[in-house]
């Protein structure tokens, strides 16, 4: 009876102890989560996400930056801008992956949040997957986590799953024809293969990108937009639509390019029906781009929605480009925004020729100011002279641009901050 007396006491004796040391550690581990916030919060930029746009660009700017910068950020007011605020499930997908490859902390971290606090620290390579689990643009998530991996140590992979060919985002047709060339002249590379394409309302598209890593960007000039060399695009239906509605939308936006430019100028729209075993469910839409002949591109996209002819969407597309083209600028509306990260990241001065800024290109500048403390400089070309004299021409092109003036257009140039991968 003793013994177990004995034993009873110094289990007790043992328990009472282990259970000081546990209360000590969790009290230790406490503090230093404490002092980390407290920290944190002292260093932490706060980011207004109703300004401008007001949109999820905010969003996906603010904690690209923020990773790669190793700021800790709250964004504030998210998406003010739109008739359902807050968080929705694409925007979190992609800050859930950010938060995955730099092992952030999301505070807050929720559909239809309205406020997030965001601390990074190390990006690191890997394999990623992330899924919207809607027709979420899958396009928005790469505008984020690319330039993050491109500072990684080694090689990393994206599978992303989501929409392909969304409204209010670029396609994924636009970032294999536009993006991803222009892009490349900052030294900002990666491969892409779309394995499927998925649409609204279902989604189900898969995109798979490889992102090797590179010691700094380089700055660019985009200040010259010679002449238009030829028109192209990609004019297409998938599921149970007929090919002869690609067809309409083609030979619309032809017949309007045709409109204000000489025949001589090659127009050529791929037409196509998507195969059953690449597309998830029912769509149409075209995307008409232009190159020039100092290597300028540019484009414009419509999806195609029930009740609107096929006629008018493949006219809207060739519009919205021909709107552009007036401008002579050396990028198209779409991707203004997303060029004032790679200029503020870059190494040396960048000078970037567009059309009127947009309201995404402005908050873009307004993030990329406020984190990187980089200052855009911002000049309004009132008049254009252009390098050859047409006055003489007889072709459309010329009656187009007769009075050798372009009016609106914007140069956008800053000094880049240098940014190094970090070893």
């Amino acid at each position: 009876m003793v013994y177990f007396k004995v034993l009873y006491k110094a289990f007790l004796s043992q328990t009472i102890q282990s259970n000081r040391s546990n209360i000590f550690k969790r009290s230790i581990k406490k503090l230093t989560d404490m002092a980390e916030r407290n920290d944190a919060l002292s260093n932490i930029i706060t980011i207004d996400g109703s300004f401008l746009e007001g949109g999820g660009q905010i969003l996906r700017n603010s904690t690209a930056l923020s990773v790669l910068l190793e700021i800790p950020i709250q964004v504030e007011k998210i998406r003010a801008g739109r008739s359902q605020g807050g968080l929705r499930p694409q925007h979190l997908t992609g800050i859930q992956l950010l938060a995955q490859l730099s092992e952030a902390k999301l505070h807050n971290g929720n559909i239809g949040a309205t406020e997030i606090f965001f601390t990074p620290k190390t990006i690191r390579d890997g394999n990623y997957l992330a899924d919207t689990k809607t027709a979420g643009s899958v396009c928005l998530i790469m505008q984020t986590a690319i330039p993050c991996l491109l500072f990684a140590n080694d090689s990393s992979y994206l599978r992303l799953l989501g929409g392909t060919n969304a409204d209010f985002a670029p396609e994924i047709d636009y970032y294999s024809m536009i993006f991803q060339p222009i892009a490349k002249k900052f030294n900002f590379n990666f491969d892409m293969n779309i394995i499927r394409r998925g649409y609204y309302p279902r989604g189900g598209g898969e995109v798979r990108i490889t992102v090797n890593p590179i010691d700094q960007l380089t700055a660019v000039d985009l200040t010259e937009f010679g002449q238009i060399k030829n028109f192209f695009g990609r004019a297409f239906v998938a599921g149970t639509l007929s090919k002869r509605i690609a067809h309409e939308m083609a030979d619309a936006a032809e017949k309007l390019i045709h409109k204000k430019y000489s025949k001589d100028i090659p127009v050529e729209i791929l037409v196509l029906k998507e195969p059953d075993n690449i597309a998830m469910g029912t769509a149409t839409g075209i995307i008409v781009g232009v190159e020039t002949t100092t290597g300028c591109l540019l484009a414009a996209s419509a999806l195609g929605k029930r009740g609107v002819p096929a006629y008018d969407v493949g006219t809207q597309a060739a519009q919205d480009l021909l709107d552009d083209l007036s401008y002579q600028p050396c990028v198209d509306r779409h991707l203004q925004d997303q060029l004032i990260i790679l200029m503020a990241l870059a190494k040396g001065h960048s000078k970037v020729r567009c059309g009127p800024l947009s309201d995404h290109t402005k908050t873009a500048i307004y993030i990329a100011e406020l984190l990187t403390k980089v200052k855009f400089q911002i000049t309004e070309v009132s008049s254009l002279k252009l390098e050859n004299d047409q006055s003489n021409s007889n072709t459309s092109e010329a009656a187009a641009t007769a009075s050798c003036i372009s009016h609106g257009a914007t140069i956008v140039e800053c000094e880049g901050l240098g940014y190094q991968r970090r070893s």
